[in-house]
């Protein structure tokens, strides 16, 4: 199933046999949530989910958006009406990192029908709504795997034997800068590959073949092992999704730099190149 939906696509679902859930995931980094905003106006049927307490552990030793208890995750899905057979739809303000947040969870949590609305809530070309629905409990329970899934080590390794894609901005990749973790740079032998080159100047997708070329010039073949990492695996997720339109599935190292690069005895590497 394609990881992405239209807003067209969307309003024809939504009043067909098989509506999906809406999921409004509005988040910025280091600003305060969403759910100011959401209540403000959001697209009809939507559900609030916050980022950083319902789609994120406690922030420590594991990174910033560590993943979330199993258990957990699935109480805050279920009480949003999502149900093991039900279609998934997720949307952000526009920019779409945390809309694939959602949409990895869901994925790694064993969920087969969860799509982004592509272009976001900017995107969006009907009515708003203040009205906060009050959807039927869902029966979803989490069984983790569905995804794959790299931890410290792995991402290391994978750095070395296949292909690991660092979904930061350039300059916080090189070590120029960096304005939220311990240290500048990457993990040695990742490769560059920013999330912004992702989408178009509108925040919607590339088309699949330029995805496609785009990660090919990265290094990433029909047998390549690929992972990425990001900050703190909100972005690295839309990495995935991007991926995954391509044809390509990969590996998510949730923990990414904010973990990483908080235990001083992993090395770093700087510069535009892996090593």
């Amino acid at each position: 199933m394609k990881p992405i939906i239209t807003s067209s696509e969307y309003m024809s679902e939504s009043t067909g046999q098989r509506p999906p859930v809406l999921l409004d995931i509005r988040w910025q980094l280091g600003g305060p949530d969403g759910r100011a905003d959401y209540e403000a106006g959001h697209i009809p049927g939507a559900v609030y989910v916050d980022l950083d307490t319902e789609l994120a552990g406690p922030a420590g030793g594991g990174g910033r958006h560590p993943l979330p208890d199993p258990e957990a995750f699935g109480a805050v899905m279920r009480r949003a009406g999502v149900g093991c057979a039900t279609p998934v739809v997720v949307y952000d303000g526009g920019q779409g990192w945390a809309a694939a947040r959602a949409w990895w969870l869901l994925r790694w949590a064993g969920h087969q029908d969860v799509r982004v609305l592509d272009g976001g809530l900017a995107g969006w070309p009907g009515e708003l709504t203040t009205t906060v629905p009050e959807p039927a409990e869902g029966d979803f329970r989490p069984e983790p795997g569905g995804l794959g899934l790299l931890d410290a080590d792995a991402a290391a390794g994978l750095a070395r034997s296949g292909l690991l894609l660092d979904a930061r901005a350039a300059e916080r990749y090189r070590g120029d800068v960096e304005p939220i973790d311990r240290v500048g740079g990457h993990i040695p032998g990742a490769v560059s590959a920013p999330t912004t080159e992702n989408v178009d100047d509108k925040g919607y997708f590339l088309p699949a073949p330029s995805l496609a070329s785009r990660f090919a010039e990265l290094g990433a073949d029909a047998s390549t092992e690929v992972g990425v990492y990001c900050g703190s695996g909100v972005s690295g997720a839309h990495q995935v999704l991007a991926l995954e339109l391509a044809g390509h599935r990969a590996a998510l190292y949730a923990g990414s730099w904010s973990e990483w690069s908080s235990d001083e005895s992993r090395p770093v590497a700087t510069g535009p190149n892996p090593f």
